[in-house]
C-alpha cells in the first residue's frame, strides 16, 4: 500500500558548511544553533547556516514555520533564546550598533514616511546612519539611481505605485552599503511587471557582491533568486540545498496530476512502482521518481479514461507538499 503521509528522510549536516564551492570561504553571516521560545513554546529550534557575499539564500516553509522569527534574530528584532548571529565582525546581540552598519532591511511593511518626497525619505534616513548634509543627498541619488528611481526623486509617496514603494524601501536599505540585506517577502501583492523590475535589482545587487537573505511565498521568484533554499517547518530545517538538487532529490523529473479515478484503483495501479501519491485540489498527484517508468506509468492510467490526467515537470511546490504536507500559503 502506498502512504499517503510518508515523507522522505534526508540525513545532513545542520552545522554552517557551503554548498558552492565556488563561494569565498569567508562567509558574510553566521547563524550557530538559533533557539526562540517564549515560554514553554519554542518556535525555532537549532537553525544553523552561512550566508557568502554574492549568494542569495532562502528561507521558504508554510505559514507558522519559523520563518518570520528567524530573520528577525538576524537582524537583531528578536533576541534568540540560544546561539548567535555574526554579520562581518560584529554578533549582532552583543554589538548590535557594528551589525547594524552592515545591514539592510526591507521589512512586509513598505513603512515610508508620507510627509516627505522620495528624495527627502532618503536623505532624512540616513542621518541614522550619520550621513549628513551634502553626503547624505549625494548617497540618496545613489540608491535612487541603483533601484531605478532616479527620475521619480521630486514623487510624493502617494504618487508611486506599489512596485516603486517596494523598490524605494530597498533604495533605504541600501544607504549604509551594505554587506548583508535581508528581504522579507518582497514582492507580495506586486503585479507581475513589478516583481520583475524588484528581481533584476536583486540580481544586480547579488552580482555586486551582497549577501541576501531572502523568504517568498513565490515558487518561481525562489527559484530564479535562490542559490540556495533552507527549507522550514516547525521552527526546524528539514532539508535544503539547490532548487534543482530539492526538486530532483525530494520528487524526481516529472509529476503526474489525475481526477476522476478512485484511490484503490490508483493503488493498485501504483502498487509496484516507486510512486509517490497524494491528494491534490480534487484529484491526486503522482511523482515519477525513476523516469523508466514514467511512460508505462502514463500508459496505464490514461488507459482508465480519467477525468483529467497531465504530466509535467517537477517544482518547488510539489517539495513542499512531500516535505511539509501543505502547499506553500
Amino acid at each position: 500500500m502506498l502512504n499517503f503521509n510518508a515523507k522522505p528522510m534526508h540525513v545532513y549536516s545542520t552545522q554552517p558548511q557551503s554548498l558552492r564551492p565556488d563561494l569565498p570561504a569567508a562567509p558574510v553571516l553566521t547563524a550557530n544553533g538559533l533557539w526562540k521560545s517564549y515560554g514553554k513554546h519554542t518556535v525555532v529550534q537549532d537553525v544553523s547556516f552561512t550566508l557568502h557575499p554574492g549568494e542569495v539564500l532562502g528561507l521558504l516553509g508554510p505559514n507558522g514555520a519559523g520563518k518570520t522569527t528567524t530573520v528577525e534574530m538576524l537582524y537583531g528584532a528578536v533576541k534568540p533564546s540560544r546561539g548567535y548571529v555574526q554579520i562581518g565582525d560584529a554578533q549582532v546581540h552583543l554589538q548590535p550598533k557594528r551589525a547594524r552598519s552592515c545591514l539592510g532591511v526591507v521589512t512586509q511593511e513598505d513603512n515610508l514616511d508620507l510627509e516627505f518626497r522620495v528624495l527627502q525619505n532618503l536623505i532624512h534616513f540616513a542621518h541614522h546612519y550619520r550621513i549628513v548634509g551634502q553626503a547624505a543627498r549625494q548617497r540618496a541619488g545613489e540608491v535612487l539611481a541603483q533601484v531605478n528611481l532616479e527620475n521619480h526623486a521630486k514623487y510624493r509617496i502617494s504618487q508611486l505605485s506599489g512596485g516603486m514603494k517596494r523598490r524605494l524601501v530597498l533604495a533605504r536599505a541600501l544607504l549604509n552599503h551594505p554587506q548583508v540585506i535581508f528581504l522579507d517577502e518582497p514582492t507580495t501583492g506586486l503585479d507581475p511587471d513589478a516583481r520583475q523590475d524588484f528581481w533584476k535589482v536583486v540580481t544586480d545587487l547579488k552580482q555586486q557582491g551582497c549577501g541576501i537573505v531572502l523568504t517568498t511565498h513565490y515558487m518561481d521568484e525562489a527559484y530564479r533568486l535562490c542559490d540556495r533554499l533552507l527549507l522550514l517547518q516547525q521552527g526546524q530545517i528539514i532539508d535544503q540545498g539547490t532548487p534543482d538538487e530539492l526538486i530532483e532529490r525530494t520528487i524526481g523529473q516529472e509529476v503526474i496530476e489525475i481526477e476522476g479515478i478512485p484511490e484503490p484503483i490508483l493503488q493498485e495501479l501504483l502498487a509496484h512502482a516507486n510512486a509517490w501519491l497524494r491528494p491534490f485540489g480534487s484529484g491526486y498527484l503522482l511523482s515519477l521518481p525513476n523516469p523508466a517508468d514514467a511512460d508505462e506509468i502514463w500508459s496505464r492510467l490514461a488507459a482508465t479514461h480519467p477525468r483529467r490526467l497531465t504530466r509535467r515537470a517537477a517544482n518547488l511546490e510539489d517539495v513542499f507538499l512531500r516535505l511539509t504536507g501543505s502547499a506553500l500559503s
